[in-house]
């Protein structure tokens, strides 16, 4: 690197390889798979409470909580959030050569639940804000830390935050899409159920009934041929895109399976959505109604509603979901990150903007942008950028360790900023 600050020089000195990863592996230990994540977040929170953080725990409906631990400045700067979530995906039971919540360390890779989306990226901006502490040097601006509930939900932890109007002036959602990108845009994300409503009848008479399961077997193709609303963009040419992910259908609207005697009168599909800046979820809606009349119209039987979120029933939203998130790769802090990426690896990060196909995920930045606080896409990753999650999930410790100085280092500039 080349030359920088006393400052500079104290906090980076406290960087630590060894602390970093048993950060992780104990973020891990602590199961918190999406809707469970509570557990964790009371821990974390006692954990910075330990450490002389100014600690929110932000406890919130359906049994959720979330942590926002602040460095507080000593005045007059700009306040910076590290932003990363607790909750992580479903793990799968198969394909793992060893208990996935027990973590492990093989060369540079850290193996556990969830280390890629997101405990390793959360352990790399933590181990960051404690670099800062722990050398004694004093921000002007506060160092936000958080960690949030329910970013697999739609960012319903997020959306919940910033309802209660909580802001700081930056933000670097650290997204695992490893050092070597600086991302500036997702796509929108949403997740629609389109539920078909018939009529029950026993067997017998089931030609007195309307078979809402048949009825959704028409509904189905004229979802897959949804023609949009959008303008096409070269650099993301896969979207939109919908898929329809998942279907039930039993007798009542709570889906009752005992009767298959009978005929189904409530059949339900989960529909995901992945859409372009100058959609909403309320447009993308809007095409769904337009594509689902044309089957309609040809069997006026079809009864539909078209809900986003989901009825509770399904788990899998608590929001909308993610509005599309762009912003100049010419902001500040952008460029700041893309500055400070290039003085600790030697080098200039391989993408600064639109990534295919990071770029077609959602998350929190979504929320972030809407309520006006500057943010991007930057954080530590799998060697071969993959996010999802995996048997046998690894994440790359080298790349953690590289997170952890560029936020140091991005932080001592943001946060000395005057207000």
């Amino acid at each position: 690197m080349t030359d920088i600050s006393a400052d500079a020089t104290a906090a980076l000195a406290q960087v630590n390889r060894g602390e970093l990863v048993d950060l992780a592996c104990d973020l891990v230990r602590t199961p918190s798979v999406k809707g469970d994540e509570a557990k964790l977040a009371h821990k974390m929170a006692k954990w910075f409470e330990e450490r002389g953080y100014d600690v929110w725990l932000h406890e919130l409906d359906h049994g959720l909580a979330q942590v926002i631990a602040t460095l507080k400045g000593t005045g007059g700067g700009k306040s910076l959030m590290f932003n990363g979530h607790l909750d992580i995906d479903p793990v799968t039971t198969f394909g793992w050569s060893r208990d996935p919540f027990e973590p492990h360390v093989d060369g540079n890779r850290l193996y556990g639940a969830g280390i890629i989306n997101m405990k390793g990226p959360d352990a790399s901006f933590i181990h960051a804000a404690e670099a800062i502490r722990k050398s004694g040097v004093k921000l002007k601006g506060d160092l936000v830390v958080a960690l949030v509930c329910g970013e697999l939900q739609g960012g319903y932890g997020m959306e919940e935050l910033l309802n209660t109007g909580y802001r700081t002036d930056m933000a670097i959602c650290c997204e695992p899409f490893g050092t070597w990108n600086v991302l500036t845009m997702n796509v929108g994300v949403t997740t629609f159920a389109v539920s078909v409503k018939g009529k029950t009848e026993h067997i017998m008479y089931k030609k007195n009934g309307v078979d809402a399961i048949q009825k959704m077997l028409k509904v189905i193709p004229a979802i897959d041929a949804i023609e949009f609303t959008y303008e096409y963009r070269a650099d993301l040419p896969d979207v939109p895109a919908v898929h329809v992910g998942a279907i039930i259908g039993g007798r009542g609207d709570n889906y009752n399976l005992k009767g298959p005697n009978y005929v189904s009168d409530y059949c339900t599909v989960l529909v995901d959505v992945r859409f372009l800046p100058g959609q909403t979820i309320e447009t993308v809606r809007q095409d769904f109604i337009r594509a689902i009349d044309k089957a309609k119209a040809l069997d006026p039987e079809i009864e539909y509603t078209v809900e986003a979120p989901p009825p509770a029933y399904f788990g899998t939203g608590l929001t909308r979901g993610h509005e599309p998130f762009e912003i100049s790769p010419d902001e500040y802090i952008v460029q700041t990150v893309v500055k400070y990426r290039s003085q600790v690896m030697g080098e200039p990060p391989e993408l600064v903007g639109v990534h295919n196909p990071g770029s077609y995920s959602g998350d929190d930045t979504s929320h972030l942008w809407r309520a006006g606080i500057p943010c991007v896409l930057f954080g530590p990753g799998h060697p071969n950028g993959i996010k999802s999650a995996f048997a046998d999930e690894f994440m790359d410790i080298d790349d953690m360790e590289a997170h952890s100085k560029i936020l140091v280092l991005t932080a001592l500039e943001v946060c000395n900023l005057d207000a």
